[in-house]
């Protein structure tokens, strides 16, 4: 999880993937969002232990998230916007329709930067002890192939 990571890197993997995990699954945009995801220079470990955690926990931010939804999608100015963005080729396959999905979305945008900022310092503080601590996990070696190595290495 911490290799070859600089803070930057893992602040803006948790930040994505708790974007990442506040949206409903099953859409477009949730795809979308994962393809985008992988194709960062971010810490794709980190994205995914956030991504993961928040989706468990999305069904206590899901009441927040629809309240958001409901308000963003019943917005006079907006109308116009959700009606040209429904009839959009493909656009309807995101479900930016449910109030959950919207609001989650938007939820997560607004976390987006603040996340990156309050975890970045504590990544460029603790990153070295957590390098050292995960590095000796056996589950860490084996995913790095350090088993893998050292098995070849007594073969010859």
């Amino acid at each position: 999880m911490v290799t070859e990571s600089t803070p930057d890197q893992m602040s803006l993997g948790l930040a994505f993937g708790v974007l990442l995990g506040v949206i409903p699954k099953g859409n477009l945009l949730a795809v979308a969002l994962g393809l985008s995801i992988a194709a960062l220079r971010i810490n794709l470990g980190m994205a995914a232990f956030a991504a993961t955690v928040c989706t468990f926990c999305a069904q206590w931010i899901d009441p927040i998230s629809d309240q958001i939804g409901q308000y963003l999608l019943s917005m006079p100015q907006l109308q116009s916007f959700w009606t040209e963005l429904y009839n959009a080729p493909f656009a309807a396959w995101t479900s930016f329709h449910h109030s959950v999905v919207t609001g989650g979305f938007a939820l997560g945008i607004v976390l987006l930067w603040p996340i990156h900022r309050i975890s970045r310092p504590w990544f460029a503080e603790y990153m070295d002890i957590i390098a050292e601590r995960t590095r000796s996990w056996k589950s860490t070696r084996w995913l790095m192939g350090a088993e893998w190595a050292d098995r070849l290495g007594s073969v010859e």
